[in-house]
């Protein structure tokens, strides 16, 4: 057990590097990794039930001890992102598949990668996960409105089919890895361990699948994708850290906002793109998820040098 974690320590501290691999390895496989697109709604459930079984209750504790704080990270996330997502697609000419995609990115919550960064850039990590488990449980309600609200003059959006969708692969999963809990806890103190083992098997797995099933659309408008993810991520980081410092909040919850505001859960981006638009639709979610765990430690290694005055 004890090597297992160690193994399992390691990939989660080499994430980046193995998401970088498994983008290759999708876009130079694709006919033995497209094969994966079926499983990606479970390989997501699967990621959600680890979450669910690290949530405790001081986590939402969190909420009522510093509400505004929490108010910020959540207003940032589900205003600054897809609004700027809104903005690129207006700016920058692209295909209505990747115009929803960019904008389906921007209206997920936050990912629980951001929780890591967090803690890299010496931020307030409680607020980060609270901000993360927030925008989480939101997501079956707040991910479809935005949607029609901002994306359904370039594709048909079925908000209530995406209502479900994001029940069953999200909320579901988080209810029973938090009730596993309470009901076994001997087994989830073993498992926890092994957990980021399993959650990056299980995004690496999504981004090669959905790289696989895109490889001729990346090709041809590949380098326009990479340039709106990388603008909509590191301009998330910045006016997520404009908002909280205008909020008046401290320097550690603004290194947690901002890294939250930029870090999407762009695997559920990719799941949703999959199953009710198109695989073309799916490439910003696959791209997010390569670049945003990139810049994400270049951003925390930048934030963790700032110091309060």
């Amino acid at each position: 057990m004890k090597s297992l974690a160690s193994l399992s320590r390691f990939v989660g501290n080499t994430f980046a590097a193995w998401v970088v691999l498994f983008a290759v390895l999708g876009f130079l496989l694709p006919d033995l990794f497209r094969q994966l697109t079926p499983w990606i709604v479970t390989l997501l459930g699967i990621i959600m039930f680890g979450m669910g079984l690290t949530i405790s209750g001081r986590d939402f504790a969190e909420v009522l001890r510093r509400p505004v704080n929490v108010g910020v990270g959540v207003a940032s996330q589900f205003l600054i992102m897809p609004l700027l997502a809104v903005a690129l697609t207006m700016i920058i000419p692209m295909s209505p598949e990747v115009a929803a995609g960019v904008i389906l990115v921007g209206c997920c919550p936050g990912g629980t990668s951001s929780n890591v960064m967090t803690y890299l850039a010496k931020g307030d990590v409680a607020l980060s996960v609270a901000c993360t488990s927030v925008t989480t449980l939101m997501a079956p309600i707040v991910t479809p409105f935005l949607m029609l609200m901002l994306a359904s003059e370039y594709l048909p959006v079925d908000a209530w089919a995406m209502f479900q969708s994001i029940v069953k692969v999200v909320l579901l999963p988080l209810a029973l890895g938090f009730a596993a809990q309470k009901l076994l806890p001997a087994f989830v103190r073993a498992a926890v361990p092994a957990l980021p083992l399993v959650s990056v098997t299980g995004i690496v797995l999504i981004v090669a699948a959905v790289v696989g099933a895109s490889k001729g659309a990346i090709i041809q408008s590949g380098l326009i994708i990479f340039a709106v993810v990388v603008l909509h991520n590191m301009l998330g980081y910045l006016i997520g850290f404009i908002a909280a410092r205008l909020a008046g909040l401290d320097l550690a919850a603004r290194k947690a906002i901002a890294i939250e505001t930029g870090m999407q859960n762009s695997g559920l981006a990719a799941a949703l793109a999959t199953a009710y638009f198109s695989p073309l639709t799916a490439v910003p979610a696959a791209i997010f998820s390569v670049w945003h765990n990139i810049s994400g430690a270049l951003v925390a290694n930048i934030l963790s040098r700032m110091k309060a005055r």
